[in-house]
C-alpha cells in the first residue's frame, strides 16, 4: 500500500510540473509573437507616416496587429516616429510588447 501511495504522489507531482512547464512555454512563445507583431506594426505605421505606403499610420498598425489576432494597446506618432504597444494573452498570462520605428536620427 505504501508503494502505491508513493507512486501516485510521484505521478501527481510530475503531472503538475509538466502542466506548469507547458503553460510557461506557451507564454514564452506568445511573447515572441507579440514582440514580432509590435515590431511589424511600428514599421508599418512609420512607413505610412513617411509616405512610403498610403493610409493613416495608426490604422496601418491596427491592421497588422489585428491580422495576428492581438490587441493594439497604444499607438503614438511623433513626427514620423511611431511607437506602438501590442498585447495578447495566453491562459492566465498577459503579454505586452512595445516597439518604436522611424528614420534614423
Amino acid at each position: 500500500m505504501t508503494g502505491a501511495a508513493v507512486a501516485t504522489g510521484v505521478l501527481v507531482v510530475t503531472a503538475t510540473l509538466a502542466a506548469g512547464c507547458a503553460a510557461v512555454g506557451g507564454a514564452a512563445i506568445r511573447s515572441a509573437q507579440v514582440t514580432a507583431t509590435a515590431d511589424s506594426a511600428a514599421l508599418a505605421a512609420a512607413d505610412a507616416a513617411i509616405g512610403i505606403v498610403g493610409g493613416v499610420p495608426c490604422e496601418r498598425a491596427a491592421q497588422v496587429v489585428a491580422s495576428a489576432g492581438l490587441d493594439l494597446a497604444a499607438c503614438e506618432l511623433a513626427g514620423v516616429v511611431a511607437t506602438v504597444e501590442v498585447a495578447g494573452s495566453v491562459g492566465v498570462f498577459r503579454v505586452q510588447a512595445r516597439a518604436r520605428a522611424g528614420p534614423p536620427a
